[in-house]
C-alpha cells in the first residue's frame, strides 16, 4: 500500500473497481458547482459539509465509495463515516480515478 492510500484510506484500483462492480453507493463530496461541471454516472452528491446531516443516506448500503478532486474531502468523509459506525467506506480518491473504475 502506497503513502498516500495508507494517509487517506484509498483502496489499490483493483479492490475498487471490484467494490464499484458490485453495485456500491457512489458519493461525490464535492461542492454542488463542482458536482454539475461533471461527475460519475450514477452518483450523488453529497458535499462534505453536508455528510453529518445526511447520514440516513448511507444506512443499509453494502459498500459506499466517496471521492472528490483530490482525495482529501474524500478522506474525511470516510472519517466522518467511520465515526458514526459505518465499516463499509472507500475513499475513492479523485472522481476521474472512479470515473474511470466505472466504465
Amino acid at each position: 500500500m502506497g503513502l498516500f492510500q495508507m494517509l487517506f484510506g484509498g483502496k489499490p484500483s483493483a479492490e475498487l473497481k471490484e467494490v464499484i462492480g458490485k453495485n456500491a453507493f457512489l458519493v461525490d463530496v464535492r461542492t454542488p458547482g463542482e458536482f454539475a461541471g461533471g461527475s460519475v454516472p450514477g452518483a450523488v452528491n453529497i458535499p462534505l459539509d453536508r455528510v453529518p446531516s445526511q447520514l440516513a443516506k448511507f444506512k443499509g448500503k453494502e459498500n459506499i465509495v466517496v471521492f472528490c478532486r483530490s482525495g482529501m474531502r474524500s478522506g474525511q468523509a470516510k472519517a466522518i463515516l467511520e465515526q458514526n459506525g459505518f465499516k463499509n467506506v472507500i475513499n475513492g480518491g479523485t472522481w476521474e480515478t472512479v470515473n474511470q473504475l466505472v466504465k
